[in-house]
């Protein structure tokens, strides 16, 4: 195969054409499973990682659409819209929850502020506002999976407090670490805390 170059012929830079040579490279076989094992580990385990609840968000929007639910629709969209913002967040954090962890963390989220919401319209007498945000919470509580009761949550918190050996308030850090990596997607964390606070005084 010829390649063009550049040389001098005389006063002037001619175009010329010189061979091309390649170096002969020794094929080497690869194994099908140290390939394959390869190309797995590209892929962390929260990519390969099926986020059952993020797909039946967006199956619920799809429904809704199809259906004139407009008021879920708004819903729906507003979730994706928040996990979409968390998405974001997390691009330059050095550890990434499981995905429906994050779903559940934000719906969470949502849910305590809709509640306080509906406390204080209620509290003010603005009934209307106060059925919005009703009807929103009923929407991101049907994505939440379900809760544990006080009690359950109660006997959780005393198994993790002896388990590692929590004796006072001081210890509180420890078993609301432990709680939340354990239970965080069936517990309202911030109900746990005075739980917790309660249980260690």
């Amino acid at each position: 195969m010829l390649s063009p170059s550049y040389a001098f012929a005389g006063s002037r830079l001619r175009r010329v054409k010189r061979p091309v040579t390649y170096a002969a490279t020794p094929l080497r076989s690869t194994p099908v499973k140290n390939l394959f094992s390869h190309y797995i580990c590209l892929f962390p385990k929260n990519r390969i990682h099926i986020a059952m609840i993020r797909e039946q968000l967006k199956s619920a929007q799809v429904e809704a659409m199809k259906g004139g639910d407009k008021e879920r629709l708004a819903a729906v969209r507003l979730i994706l819209a928040k996990l979409k913002d968390r998405d974001i967040e997390l691009r330059t954090a050095s550890n990434v929850p499981d995905d429906d962890a994050v779903v559940v963390e934000v719906l969470q989220k949502m849910a305590k502020q809709r509640r306080e919401s509906i406390e204080m319209f209620r509290n003010g007498g603005r009934d209307e506002l106060a059925a919005k945000e009703e009807a929103e919470l009923a929407v991101i509580d049907s994505f939440l999976p379900a809760q544990l009761s006080e009690d359950e949550t109660k006997a959780a918190i005393e198994g993790i407090k002896a388990e590692v050996g929590a004796s006072s308030v001081k210890d509180m850090g420890k078993v609301m670490a432990v709680l939340k990596e354990r239970h965080g997607s069936v517990i309202d964390m911030s109900k746990a805390s005075g739980l917790v606070k309660a249980a260690l005084g």
